[in-house]
């Protein structure tokens, strides 16, 4: 249940602060790992929003406000882009036979990895800026690119740019949520059904778009012309 989720990267993130930061956003960048959330509630740590908890690094910590907000929103961009470059080493040095053997542990199937090549050849470079900063689609980035020989430098900068307008907006908006992260944090107990019912929603289309092909198809082979 995603309301189990949320309270699991909840906690990591009260009892770590910065290190749960860096390292989920780590994984963000390969794989989905709840990224909203996780700068969001960095946020609202920062603002001190919750009792007994604090930003901390090296054991020092950090006063509630500024610093702990630009800790927390670097942690952030800092480990995404950690992530987003071994991401890319994975595609560059494995290629497609690498994931034609391990794609599904990557949550890239073949059919993912042939609209992630339709998204580089339409935007070339700035697939790379775009897919950062739209949800979900930024975790699929990494690795393809890699596959698609993006050159790393221009990568790690455009990755880098992304990464820290994402980490440092949505870090900004937990840190003005502040205390009413509570009335967020109740309502992801809605997020179940919204995500089930999206869930039918998107079979039901995907069944019907393919009985419409189907059909067409079934029409041309009757119908041949030329």
């Amino acid at each position: 249940m995603l309301s189990e989720v949320t309270q699991q990267i909840t906690s990591l993130i009260g009892d770590h602060g910065l290190y749960a930061v860096f390292g989920l956003m780590l994984i963000d960048a390969v794989l989905p790992a709840a990224s909203e959330l996780v700068m969001v509630y960095g946020g609202a740590l920062a603002a001190g929003a919750f009792a007994g908890q604090h930003v901390t690094l090296f054991g020092e910590e950090l006063s509630s406000g500024l610093t702990a907000y630009l800790a927390i929103a670097l942690a952030g961009t800092v480990g995404y882009l950690v992530g987003s470059i071994g991401g890319w080493a994975i595609g560059f040095f494995g290629g497609r036979p690498y994931l034609e053997h391990h794609g599904r542990w990557l949550h890239l199937s073949p059919a993912r990895l042939e609209r992630a090549e339709r998204w580089f050849e339409r935007w070339g470079d700035w697939a790379i800026l775009l897919g950062r900063i739209t949800p979900v689609a930024r975790s699929f980035v990494s690795i393809p690119a890699g596959i698609f020989r993006t050159p790393l430098w221009r990568y790690t900068v455009l990755t880098l740019i992304g990464s820290a307008v994402w980490a440092f907006a949505l870090a900004g908006a937990g840190w003005a949520l502040g205390s009413h992260w509570e009335r967020l944090h109740h309502a992801f107990r809605y997020a179940d059904i919204a995500f089930a019912a999206g869930v039918v929603a998107l079979v039901a289309y995907l069944v019907l778009r393919r009985r419409r092909s189907n059909r067409l198809a079934a029409g041309s082979a009757r119908n041949p012309t030329g």
